[in-house]
């Protein structure tokens, strides 16, 4: 690979040590699933260097909590709450209408479902798959224009999409997407939503790094978040994420140091004008390599060009929408 950007920090450095040094007033970011977990802790940090961080949130009791959180914390009235149902087509269409044009500095598309039993969105699409990657594309591509009137000169607008190291249990299920035909594994559905949502990062870039937006993917590591609701203790046991006395495995990251990365994506100098990356620990991943760590690194299916276009067709088809 070409030489590697890196932010220079540690993998477990905290979101609000990233935001140091910056001045992210005037700027409005979204934040989907900003309620919990690591989206909270990307909001506060983003909330705290100055900017105007909309949480994007399914339930919007648990989304008015979490700004009134921001609020205390950083001293300052700068998160607010929409509505937003990302299984739902419709409900993302209205937040996207809601938005309207006001310039749009940065997207974090940070929501997700995973390892949930075989369930089906509003619109008929398999959940993770449906929630993770269709609802984040419309919404993307709905913001699109948002997005390109808050790019100005030395400073782009950004996407950050949201991905996984589970990216590395599937490709994208290219013929049977839905698991129509295909017996349901829940944890196949998960990795093929992770790799789209690094495709999409890819395809958005292609497609807008000349209007002013830049998108890359992010892997923010093992947190112990809201994301395991689906998930009995005793799997996680079995997975090696905690032990018998529930005390969780070295390695795994608090959700403050498991938003840093985002918040990199979204901010860093160094990636300034530059998108189309994979980005884990603060930096662009290495090419995965069992051998050397099988902990590590991406996949070449989450960033081929051929299958980035390929599921860009087939998401506005799904969608109904055409850029």
């Amino acid at each position: 690979m070409s030489e590697r950007i890196t932010s220079g920090l540690d993998p477990y450095t905290d979101a609000a040590v990233v935001t140091e040094d910056h001045d992210l007033a005037e700027m409005n970011i979204i934040v989907t699933g900003g309620a919990t977990g690591i989206g909270i802790e990307t909001a506060r940090a983003l909330a705290g260097a100055g900017a105007n961080v909309t949480l994007a949130v399914r339930n919007r009791e648990a989304g008015e909590k979490a700004a009134a959180d921001i609020n205390a914390s950083t001293g300052a009235e700068r998160a607010s709450v929409g509505q937003l149902d990302l299984s739902d087509l419709s409900s993302v269409a209205g937040f996207v209408r809601a938005w309207g044009d006001k310039p749009l500095n940065v997207l974090i598309n940070n929501a997700g479902v995973m390892a949930c039993p075989q369930t089906y969105t509003k619109d008929d699409l398999e959940m993770q798959v449906g929630t993770n990657h269709f609802g984040h594309f419309l919404l993307g591509v709905g913001l699109a224009r948002a997005l390109m009137n808050a790019a100005e000169e030395g400073r782009s607008a950004r996407l950050v999409s949201l991905s996984s190291s589970g990216h590395r249990r599937s490709d994208v299920l290219w013929d049977d997407m839905h698991f129509r035909k295909t017996p349901y594994d829940k944890w196949t559905a998960y990795g093929q939503s992770k790799t789209a949502n690094s495709l999409f990062a890819l395809g958005f870039h292609e497609r807008f790094k000349d209007l002013g937006i830049t998108a890359n993917a992010v892997m923010p590591g093992g947190i112990m978040t809201p994301l395991q609701r689906h998930m009995a203790r005793e799997e996680m046991i079995a997975l090696g994420w905690m032990n018998e006395e529930g005390v969780v495995r070295e390695g795994f990251k608090t959700p403050a140091q498991g938003a840093s990365t985002s918040v990199w994506a979204a901010i860093g100098d160094e990636l300034e004008g530059i998108g189309g990356l994979y980005l884990e620990n603060l930096a662009q991943a290495v090419p995965f390599d069992a051998k050397v760590n099988p902990m590590l690194g991406v996949m070449p299916h989450a960033l081929n060009p051929e299958n980035a276009e390929r599921l860009w067709i087939i998401s506005e088809e799904t969608v109904g929408v055409s850029v």
